[in-house]
């Protein structure tokens, strides 16, 4: 994309913005294949599981059946209720973070539940997107082999976007999907010893 250089200049304005659509259009214009997308968002900073579910948002409004997946932790549920209805399933597997269970044995068997919903979720030909929230935070635990969940992807059913969010995304998972974003932080509140807030993290 070409470089936007600020002018008071309407003429070159005008050059700048010319050329940008002209490279736009033809970007466009050279995108013609349709495909099923995994969707990574990963990185440190927040709005992982927020962008994910803005796009779960746009799907339910489409009336395509969705399905949520939350691993490791639970909540969100003021989501869940505005979105409720005959287009959206919401399962919340997880007992907590992982530092507040402190406990592998069960956290591996949330997991393991999760993702036999998920498997259910990704074969079902009805269901048209589906958010795995916070599976890269199994994966990093190492609670599921990243190989699994991949061939799980790989072989779900036609016409299916999938949502995978949480920090650490194993370069595998990485590698195999189509779009990856990662969220870097540059600055939190919280590291001043503010509290979280309604609307913003819950």
């Amino acid at each position: 994309m070409p470089t936007i250089k600020p002018t008071t200049d309407e003429n070159e304005h005008r050059s700048q913005m010319q050329e940008l659509q002209d490279e736009m259009h033809a970007k466009i214009a050279a995108a013609k294949e349709k495909r099923d997308l995994v969707i990574v968002n990963t990185g440190d900073g927040k709005g992982k599981s927020t962008a994910a579910f803005g796009m779960l948002a746009r799907n339910v409004g489409h009336k395509r059946r969705s399905v949520v997946v939350q691993f490791i932790k639970a909540g969100d549920a003021a989501i869940m209720r505005a979105l409720a209805g005959p287009f959206l399933e919401w399962h919340r597997c997880g007992e907590g973070f992982t530092w507040d269970t402190q406990n592998r044995a069960a956290d591996i068997a949330s997991c393991r539940g999760g993702w036999e919903v998920a498997l259910r979720a990704l074969r079902d030909p009805e269901v048209k997107f589906v958010v795995l929230d916070e599976l890269n935070i199994v994966l990093q635990c190492d609670y599921m082999p990243v190989a699994e969940v991949i061939e799980g992807l790989r072989s779900r059913a036609p016409g299916k976007h999938v949502v995978i969010t949480g920090r650490g995304a194993p370069p595998e998972l990485v590698a195999f999907a189509d779009l990856v974003t990662e969220m870097r932080e540059i600055k939190h509140p919280f590291a001043e010893g503010v509290q979280a807030q309604l609307g913003v993290e819950f």
